[in-house]
């Protein structure tokens, strides 16, 4: 018996459209907080942060609920429609409280109009900025009218090569954040409505990325499941993707754009996570595929009948201590490395529009290149090797890329930046194929929701921390201290991870092994 590869990609589709949200949401919303609300860093990060903190309830008690669930139409997918549906209607609704936030700063929305810079030339004098290097600003001390209006100009650096005006970076994309955080408090209203729809939003995407990744497990027996993940992710980074390259299409990172309606944008995200919602439900027949998973498990001696006869019952498997143990070190080992990831996805639109002064979807986009080729050789590698070692490499190749990107800076060679960002998709690739495997490995089927809820409320735990973390220091050291943050909690992964001892694949019956392995 082989991996169906088939069944896989289509109940990838719910991961897909999972993950086509989180892209979506992690590249705009940082935005959309700062640029047209005026938020901190801290304060934005404390608002990322809230999903995180919704997850860390919803993920295991959803995936708890779904173990339950007796639908006709099976454990998970009534969780996966009902949450889609729910939060595609919510993202278009948010995106309208965005053009209602872009009405309250049209006087300062349109970049390149003197007449916006103008606006914020009389209004400073009303406004404290702070510069990059923390000191206090006045506009009229350092600039003429005239100078200030003409702050846009390109200049060439020490090679020659034209880069935007250090000026406008230090102080008229301040005085802008300023005044629209000016505008906020005098319009609390609209900052109150994004809020509570986002909440919704956050709410019902909660309710069912528990239940989609635990169906993978429940229609794929254990030996294949690192290859069967790596499927489930493929489908994810190309979700991921797609979204870099519609944010290439509507130049969402540009900096002409950075104060742009994102109402058609969140339209089209919302349609194709419809789409590929009808996908999933015209195709994934869950019930048929579980019972088929649950027989060739007995018949391939991978589990005993009892084994199945618990799972029917809801009767779970209980972990010696050595199981336990390992669990907890792999559940602290993915806190940690989220820890270092999220902090980079989370942020670095920000700092690559600030620091780098670089287009971050470009960058983004061979990150996510360069996982999805390394997917499916990550699954194939830890069938060789191990779960385990596949996975510290990974550590490795993560903690390498993060600390010798941050040496980079505004006019390095952006090819340098590039193939960082490609090794740590590589790593993140490696990592993501076999660190849920290994947690699922030691529970039994009727636990799987359960203990995929474990699996992220370790990751969402780390997650809730580190925006703000990370925001805080960002804010207080400069941004040039995201990078050496993510590479010190990558590096601490390696130590926890090198203490797991359980979660590889079992050793299954003879007639079973031969049987697994006489077709891959």
């Amino acid at each position: 018996m082989k991996l169906n590869y088939k069944r896989t990609i289509l109940v990838g589709f719910a991961f897909f459209l999972i993950s086509l949200f989180w892209q979506a949401y992690d590249s705009t919303i940082p935005l959309l907080l700062t640029n047209k609300f005026g938020m901190s860093q801290g304060f934005s990060g404390i608002i990322m942060a809230i999903d995180n903190v919704l997850a860390l309830f919803l993920l295991p008690m959803f995936g708890s609920f779904s173990d339950k669930c007796k639908s006709k139409f099976g454990k998970r997918t009534p969780f996966i429609v009902i949450g889609t549906v729910v939060a595609a209607v919510s993202l278009v609704a948010l995106s309208f409280v965005d053009a209602a936030q872009l009405k309250n700063i049209e006087k300062v929305s349109a970049i390149d109009d003197p007449a916006a810079l103008e606006v914020l030339y009389e209004a400073e004098g009303d406004m404290t900025l702070i510069t990059p290097e923390g000191e206090s600003s006045v506009l009229s001390e350092k600039f003429t009218e005239e100078s200030f209006k003409n702050i846009k100009s390109k200049i060439e650096n020490e090679s020659g090569k034209l880069v935007t005006n250090p000026d406008y970076t230090n102080y008229v994309a301040p005085a802008r954040q300023a005044y629209a955080w000016q505008q906020t408090l005098n319009n609390p209203g609209t900052l109150v409505a994004f809020v509570l729809l986002l909440l919704i939003v956050l709410i019902s995407m909660g309710t069912f990325r528990s239940p989609a990744v635990a169906l993978m497990p429940d229609v794929t027996v254990k030996p294949l499941r690192s290859k069967a993940n790596a499927i489930i992710n493929l489908m994810g980074t190309a979700g991921g993707i797609l979204v870099l390259l519609l944010g290439m299409v509507f130049a969402t990172s540009a900096v002409q754009n950075s104060l742009m309606s994102y109402t058609t944008f969140y339209f089209v995200i919302a349609a194709i996570m419809l789409a590929a919602l009808l996908v999933f439900v015209l195709t994934v027949k869950e019930v048929k595929w579980a019972k088929e998973m649950q027989a060739n498990s007995i018949k391939y001696g991978i589990e005993e009948k009892d084994d199945d006869a618990d799972k029917e019952k809801g009767k779970g498997k209980k972990l010696g201590k050595a199981e336990m143990r390992s669990l907890i070190f792999i559940l602290l080992s993915i806190a940690l490395w989220y820890f270092g990831y999220n902090a980079v996805t989370s942020k670095y639109s920000v700092y690559a529009a600030n620091v780098l002064q670089k287009d971050y979807n470009t960058t983004m986009l061979i990150a996510q290149g360069a996982a999805i080729i390394s997917y499916l050789p990550a699954g194939i590698v830890a069938s060789k090797l191990g779960r385990k070692k596949t996975i510290l490499g990974g550590v490795i190749m993560l903690s390498t890329a993060f600390a010798a990107a941050s040496f980079i800076r505004a006019g390095s060679d952006t090819m340098v930046m590039n193939v960082l960002f490609a090794l740590a998709g590589i790593g993140w690739a490696t990592i993501n194929v076999n660190s849920f495997p290994m947690v699922v490995e030691m529970c039994s089927g009727a636990d799987i929701g359960k203990y995929t809820g474990f699996y992220y409320t370790a990751s969402m735990a780390a997650q809730i921390a580190t925006p703000m973390l990370s925001g805080l220091l960002m804010d207080y050291f400069g941004m040039t201290i995201l990078f050496p943050y993510a590479a010190i909690f990558a590096a601490l992964a390696f130590v926890t991870m090198f203490m797991v001892k359980h979660g590889d694949s079992k050793a299954v019956a003879k007639k079973g092994l031969e049987a697994l392995d006489a077709d891959d």
